[in-house]
């Protein structure tokens, strides 16, 4: 697990509650975390700060409390209500849903990228697909976790569109974007938001010992800023707490960012 010089948490511990906040005012809609550290961060949220949440199992089942991954033993999921897949759309449709994913390459205006590296008629790399984000980016907010935040995640364009972003180029007259809203990045080296010129990417918030030098240079394009720029908020004892002791109690966090 990589420590934090001068602090009593991990990098993975300072991100997953970052992710969390991405979360915080979001009411009673479903809090989908694709991954360990957003799935952690939402059930951080849930936990904490916004009660009102809905998780799921994964699968097909909502949760009064979010499992935690790994091993189980005999804890069982308590199970509150049933929701199949076909069901999250009806979620999904009408705004009420949260996602947090990891993109594989994100750009400038939000544009997000899982499917292909390369040309699109003679790839490099293939993979996922589009998937379900196209309707993700559009119907409901969407926040992202970078544990590697460098020039070939944050580009200057992505390969493909695979989720929708605020790049003018794309959005036409008549096209209705009152739905789409995307709320926080939380990388290794920063926060960030979509509150620049034109709803570019902006940093909000710079993880300890980092600079924004140091964030600018690891990004393909030029980055904004907020006003008084701060250093991210460290997570509270009582989140800690809960994170060590209920909602990851197997340490998986310690895989996120492994030492050197």
């Amino acid at each position: 697990m990589t420590p934090i010089e001068g602090k009593d948490y991990s990098l993975a511990e300072l991100c997953i509650a970052a992710c969390a906040e991405a979360f915080r005012g979001d009411g009673e809609i479903l809090a989908s975390g694709m991954g360990l550290v957003p799935r952690l961060g939402a059930g951080l949220a849930k936990l904490t700060f916004s009660p009102d949440l809905l998780l799921n199992d994964g699968e097909c089942t909502l949760v009064s409390e979010p499992i935690p991954p790994g091993p189980r033993g005999s804890y069982q999921p308590q199970v509150e209500g049933w929701l199949p897949f076909r069901a999250v759309f009806d979620l999904l449709w009408g705004g009420r849903r949260h996602c947090m994913n990891s993109p594989t390459q994100l750009d400038r205006f939000g544009q997000q990228n899982i499917s292909l590296i390369g040309d699109p008629d003679q790839p490099k790399v293939q993979l996922l697909g589009v998937r379900g984000i196209p309707g993700n980016s559009i119907n409901h907010p969407s926040s992202f976790f970078v544990p590697n935040h460098g020039k070939r995640t944050l580009v200057e364009q992505v390969d493909m569109v695979s989720g929708v972003g605020h790049n003018p180029e794309r959005w036409q007259a008549g096209m209705n974007a009152g739905l789409m809203e995307l709320r926080h990045c939380i990388t290794n080296l920063a926060v960030l938001d979509w509150g620049g010129p034109d709803h570019q990417m902006r940093v909000v918030s710079l993880h300890p010992g980092v600079s924004f030098a140091d964030v600018q240079a690891a990004t393909s394009f030029p980055l904004a800023q907020v006003e008084g720029l701060t250093e991210t908020a460290d997570p509270d004892d009582e989140s800690l707490r809960i994170l060590r002791d209920v909602l990851d109690i197997n340490n998986l966090r310690a895989t996120v960012f492994p030492e050197k």
